[in-house]
């Protein structure tokens, strides 16, 4: 398993695996602050390449074939053809002088076309055939993981409520696209549910290690995807990974069962986090779609799950996988996702783990819901004790023998004892000396290798012990590990602190022979088990990645946060809880860190909500997520962000933190239809065909249905980007812009919605009208938002943010929209 496919569960250092969201240069809607990150892409590939000459490519290397997926116009086969795959292979060939069809996958529910093999000329005759509208190149993407209930307050216990008012999400279906399913765990028992629906067309596939047992009421469907992955790497090997929609990874059985894992008690991760598991949908049905393998997740593989999922009948799709952003006519996830949605699918997809840096938002099509971290209320301490009385604060899950009671062992910095400095204070394979680790505690640096892999190399060095250290880029933000040895996670001050405590205890023993004794550095760590009623809570995940949205600033990503941080799942047998070969513990349960846990608690509650409003559409679900989400943490403060201990920003958790409760009876919602997201995209400046590409519809982009510009998508949030100029006339200069918002009324039949706006800091916000009067369940009425905004001194090449809020009230629902303005200053 590759590190970076392994970075949600046990990531070392999460931006090594996610980059921030490069841009491509051929994005129809470049705005400035696409140009701000090209610039900088194209110095530094300017800077790579001309250094650094070997890396040219042969002619022969750049005519091999790479897989691609084509986009068809379905409508456009020739009546020679009796089926669309004849057609297909048909064009294919005519294309090639390989004789042997080379066709990977076919689509024809999300998406209409097929994956191949091509060469680049082979790429280049194929897009001048009648017919065909795009020819994508295929992305390799990595996934990206109970008290979760509780804390969103989904009591078992209530005589109504969520869980009540959707009979707990029976028989609805989520789709679970990921690294496949280990059926046999409580989690996915069938006990007192019902048949399975009677819409359901999908099947359980059936192998040698995954049987027909294997599905049953609960787990109603289970395929698996690897051409793509074939195609690229070889046949795969079966001694390490099952052909079959069976998990050998874990990551799947996790976020599968937070979605919709059944009630189980009593349930723990070796003695932690005990007390009842359950999913967000506890009956809802579950249908696997395995896609993720040791070399990563290929798209090929992904749009044909969409394409089963959505043909199979699923109502929701869970999709904790991610990669960079490119246009959404070049990215198989939006593409797939809308014809998702359009077919009345909801997608929930994570956010990626990239922070706390900005601009690393992934999944970030407006068709999608993309979802942050944040906490709940329990941690893990685990704090270090120095030989100098004091303490630093930590957290772990390390379950196994202890460090003896009331010793303090050696403790040495890594970087400063191996055989090479930087290889050694990452605790690399191989960087460590076992003479001089042996028998103490060693102080290792995050990045490059997986947190736990880090452990093992101490351990494996002679070390009794280990302290991983954040970074300056991961702040404060900690995740707790089920490590191989005694271990802990400190922030990056905790970090410094013991480096000096460290050097100072060395710098004394060199002055001091008699000093030894007494100087030299000592630690232990105290492991103190489980804590619950952690204030404050929640706050936003180090890791979980902010905005701004690289491809539509006009559209704020993530759009909500959810638990993300140390969640409790179910986890395959065979595979220890550390994720390490060499880990041979065994539990049915897990603890993991990630946007990728977050994601399946917005899938779970979707369901819930798709069964108590089975009238509602995926925006309208997306909406009632959005519009009742919370900001405050349980102090009654504003979230912090976890890296910095400070106030968080709309960047990090988008409209804020899901309110399950409250979500159900969101009196007003944002709806959207197909055609408002082909007009957005005609207002982004994406060409007709490759408009076609993404949404399998021929879109007019003539003034008439034309919405005026991005942001005014019918969206639950607004945000406006105005660009500046490095003229001194600019300054002061009066910028403005508006938005067009239309609202549904789910609430109450006749009802009355006042207005309270909170301006951006330095701009003025009027909206018209400023009451809203329904008069009866689903009735429609629109509001015009004018945003004004002066010019503010800003150097070449930044922006600044500024945020606020529209609310409409009408004393029983609030329903709050964040209102976002960002000024740039172009280079």
């Amino acid at each position: 398993m590759t590190d970076c496919f392994r970075t949600c569960l046990k990531s070392s250092s999460a931006p090594l695996c996610y980059s921030s969201s490069t841009l491509m240069a051929h994005s129809p809607a470049l705005t400035s602050l696409h140009f701000l990150l090209l610039s900088f892409t194209l110095t530094f590939f300017f800077f790579f390449f001309f250094f650094f000459p070997t890396f040219c490519v042969s002619v022969s290397v750049a005519e091999k074939p790479k897989t691609f997926i084509v986009r068809v116009d379905h409508d456009a086969k020739p009546s020679v053809f009796t089926t669309h795959k004849h057609w297909y292979e048909s064009s294919l060939k005519s294309v090639s002088s390989d004789e042997g069809s080379r066709i990977i996958h076919t689509y024809q529910t999300v998406f209409h076309g097929f994956s191949a093999k091509l060469s680049p000329s082979e790429v280049q005759k194929l897009q001048d055939l009648t017919g065909v509208l795009a020819v994508i190149p295929e992305q390799v993407r990595q996934i990206q993981t109970t008290r979760s209930p509780h804390f969103l307050g989904l009591k078992t216990g209530d005589s109504s409520g969520l869980l009540k008012e959707s009979d707990f999400g029976s028989d609805l279906v989520i789709g679970v696209i990921d690294t496949g399913i280990w059926p046999e765990r409580e989690s996915f028992s069938d006990r007192d549910l019902g048949p399975v629906p009677v819409k359901w067309k999908g099947t359980c596939v059936v192998s040698n290690n995954f049987h027909a047992t294997s599905c049953n009421r609960k787990l109603i469907g289970a395929r698996y995807f690897c051409n793509g992955y074939e195609s690229t790497n070889g046949k795969m090997n079966e001694t390490s990974e099952f052909r079959s929609p069976r998990d050998s990874d874990g990551h799947g059985t996790h976020t599968a069962s937070i979605a919709a894992g059944r009630y189980v008690s009593p349930a723990s991760m070796l003695g932690y986090a005990s007390g009842v598991a359950a999913g967000m949908a506890p009956k809802a049905r579950l249908a696997a779609y395995k896609v993720c393998w040791t070399a990563g997740c290929y798209d090929s593989d992904i749009l044909a799950a969409f394409d089963a999922a959505v043909s199979d009948g699923v109502d929701v799709v869970s999709l904790s996988v991610g990669g960079v952003v490119v246009p959404y006519y070049l990215d198989a996830i939006a593409i797939g996702a809308f014809g998702a949605a359009d077919h009345g699918v909801f997608v929930s997809a994570s956010a990626g783990n990239g922070g706390p840096g900005g601009l690393t938002v992934t999944n970030v099509a407006p068709w999608v819901t993309t979802v942050g971290a944040g906490s709940i209320d329990r941690d893990f301490p685990a704090d270090v004790k120095l030989g100098d009385g004091r303490v630093i604060s930590g957290v772990s899950v390390y379950s196994g023998p202890g460090l003896a009671p009331g010793r303090l062992y050696p403790l040495i910095y890594a970087g400063s004892e191996g055989r090479d400095g930087y290889s050694a204070s990452l605790c690399l394979e191989g960087a460590l000396d076992p003479n001089v680790v042996r028998e103490k505690i060693v102080l290792c640096d995050r990045g490059i290798n997986s947190r736990a892999a880090k452990g093992e190399v101490v351990r494996n060095a002679g070390g009794v012990g280990m302290i991983l250290a954040n970074g300056v880029f991961d702040g404060e933000g900690l995740v707790a590990d089920s490590h191989v040895l005694p271990a802990t996670a400190v922030g990056a001050s905790g970090g410094d602190e013991l480096r000096k405590y460290i050097s100072a205890a060395n710098s004394n023993t060199k002055n001091s022979e008699k000093s030894r004794v007494t100087a030299t550095a000592t630690a232990t760590i105290v492991f103190r088990g489980t804590r619950l009623g952690v204030r404050p809570a929640p706050v936003v995940a180090a890791f979980s990645a902010r905005g701004p949205n690289p491809e539509s600033p006009e559209i704020l990503k993530p759009d909500v946060i959810a638990p993300g941080l140390n969640i409790l799942a179910a986890w395959p047998e065979g595979i220890g809880p550390s994720g390490l070969p060499s880990d041979k513990r065994s539990t049915a349960f897990n603890i993991l860190s990630g946007t990728s846990m977050a994601c399946p608690h917005v899938s779970g509650l979707a369901a819930l909500l798709k069964a108590a409003h089975p009238e509602w559409s995926p925006a309208a679900i997306r909406s009632a997520l959005m519009t009742t989400a919370y900001v405050v943490d349980n102090r009654g403060e504003m979230m912090v962000d976890e890296s910095t201990g400070n106030t968080s920003t709309v960047m990090d958790y988008g409209s804020g933190h899901v309110d399950p409760q409250k979500a159900m009876n969101p009196g007003l919602v944002y709806d959207l239809s197909t055609f408002d997201y082909v007009d957005f995209l005609c207002n982004s400046n994406y060409s007709e065909k490759n408009i076609q590409a993404v949404t399998r519809k021929n879109a007019d982009c003539s003034g008439a249905r034309r919405a005026g510009h991005v942001g005014n998508l019918n969206y639950p949030s607004m945000s406006a980007v105005f660009q500046q100029f490095s003229d001194d006339k600019e300054q002061g200069r009066r910028m403005s812009t508006h938005f067009i918002r239309t609202v549904t009324n789910v609430g109450e039949p006749k009802s009355i919605y006042q207005l309270t706006v909170k301006p951006p800091g330095g701009t003025t916000v009027t909206v018209q009208p400023e009451k809203l009067v329904f008069r009866r369940v689903g009735q429609k009425l629109s509001f015009l938002v004018r945003v004004k905004a002066n010019a503010v001194k800003l150097s070449p090449g930044s922006s600044t943010m500024t945020s606020g809020s529209l609310v409409w009230s009408d004393g029983k629902h609030v329903v709050t929209s964040p209102i976002v303005v960002t000024m740039q200053q172009p280079l």
